[in-house]
């Protein structure tokens, strides 16, 4: 067995409890914060850990995202009604109980990656004297702290400010959406600033799961936030620094597996894709001839259509994101700076890309679409990422920042779960819709 996955192993066994964001996630039973952090190979495993828990079952970030987002945008739909979770959130609207597992996950691993992150990063600078160690340690973990934050800036309508005030100091703060992913990026352009001045050691890299690119990672992270920041000049800037060759994955192996596969496709047991349409309304649906369709969507004898792209096998690879995110957050970057050449530039680099010409094969392979006005662009904007990140978890926030109509999502925000509000006097109230 590989290196990393006994660190992720021994970063799951110590941070094993967790539940409101305010709660201190350290397991009783075993070391205590200061041996759990207490030196460079302890906190590196802590850091591995983090992409476990991101990755890893049907508790990960990876399955109640994907998931989530699917069944609330009408791209997938619940084929057994024995999963009632799920089943909630296909129905949508008041139907979500505050007591929804997939949401109270979602809610409690977000908040863990949080708690951990800002657990590794406050000990870096005082426990390893490697400084090439401590860039790569901040650059990795940072990496997961921006998704923990994004993921609860686009399923909430607000998000807890930090995750360790506890009630006896009134509680953990809440802030708007939109704030956390001002605050990703920041976190995100604090690593960057630490890289930039001290590159990664060769010492760091030999200590965690090669399939994560950090530093293309930070950026392309930093642009998709500062898009829904409406930073637009950083989202463009960010946006070209990364290297759209490079792939920068969730990784699985024989005993970790792609859980979306393993749970959902294999089994058709939970939910499967609705049809080739990828849950969009008829007047933006898909071009028969876009080749992204059956990249995305297989067409078996029985089921008629299932879950194909990053969800096909056990092994396979799920990209943290894609080369043809960069040139569309570009696009929209540009079109709503009102530079419409610009954005349907970019928009077209996508609409016409071909699946040799990505690194992970997702190619169109469209002739160029025209847009006159500021408004069509957007649309096609819209409609190109809900096809190009189908099922990747971002359809929620598209939806909203698009200004799509209520009717083509189940729900604009998710509840609070009931064990945040049962434990922190400052939860907001419930989101109407």
């Amino acid at each position: 067995m590989k290196r990393y996955m006994q660190y992720s192993i021994l970063a799951i066994a110590l941070f094993c409890i967790f539940t409101a964001c305010k709660k201190d996630y350290q397991d009783p039973s075993g070391p205590s914060s200061e041996q759990a952090y207490s030196s460079p190979a302890t906190l590196a495993n802590a850091a591995v850990g983090l992409q476990a828990w991101y990755a890893k079952d049907r508790t990960g970030l990876l399955y109640t995202t994907v998931t989530s987002g699917s069944l609330l945008l009408g791209e997938t739909f619940v084929t057994n009604p024995g999963n009632a979770d799920e089943g909630q959130i296909a129905a949508g609207g008041n139907k979500i109980l505050t007591t929804n597992v997939v949401v109270t996950g979602m809610w409690n691993v977000s908040n863990k990656i949080r708690y951990e992150a800002d657990s590794i990063l406050r000990r870096t600078g005082v426990v390893v004297a490697d400084k090439g160690f401590a860039s790569g340690l901040i650059g990795y973990t940072t990496i997961f702290k921006a998704l923990a934050l994004g993921v609860q800036a686009n399923f909430w309508e607000q998000v807890p400010e930090n995750t360790g005030t506890p009630v006896s100091s009134g509680g953990v703060k809440f802030v708007p959406a939109k704030q956390g992913y001002v605050m990703a990026v920041a976190a995100l352009d604090n690593a960057i600033s630490t890289i930039t001045a001290t590159p990664i050691g060769t010492s760091f890299l030999a200590n965690i799961p090669q399939n994560v690119d950090i530093i293309n990672t930070l950026y392309a992270l930093k642009a998709r936030y500062a898009l829904y920041a409406g930073d637009y000049p950083a989202a463009i800037s960010a946006a070209d620094k990364v290297n759209l060759g490079v792939q920068s994955t969730l990784s699985f192996n024989p005993q970790i597996n792609n859980p979306i596969f393993s749970l959902v496709t294999a089994t058709n047991n939970i939910y499967n894709v609705v049809d080739s349409t990828m849950g969009l309304p008829v007047p933006i649906q898909p071009d028969l001839a876009d080749q992204r369709v059956p990249f995305y969507i297989a067409r078996p004898a029985k089921p008629k259509f299932n879950i194909n792209g990053f969800f096909r096998s056990s092994l396979t690879a799920v990209p943290i994101y894609l080369p043809g995110e960069m040139l569309l957050i570009k696009a929209e970057a540009y079109a709503r700076q009102h530079d419409i050449v610009n954005g349907l530039l970019y928009l077209n680099k996508v609409v016409t890309k071909k699946a040799s010409e990505d690194a992970f094969g997702v190619g169109a392979a469209l002739p160029p679409v025209v847009a006159v006005t500021e408004a069509e662009l957007l649309t096609l904007i819209y409609k190109h990422r809900r096809i190009e990140l189908f099922m990747g978890a971002q359809e929620l926030e598209d939806s909203r920042r698009f200004g799509r109509p209520v009717l083509e999502r189940k729900r604009s925000y998710f509840p609070y779960p009931f064990v945040e509000r049962n434990d922190n006097p400052n939860t907001p109230d419930d989101p109407a819709f």
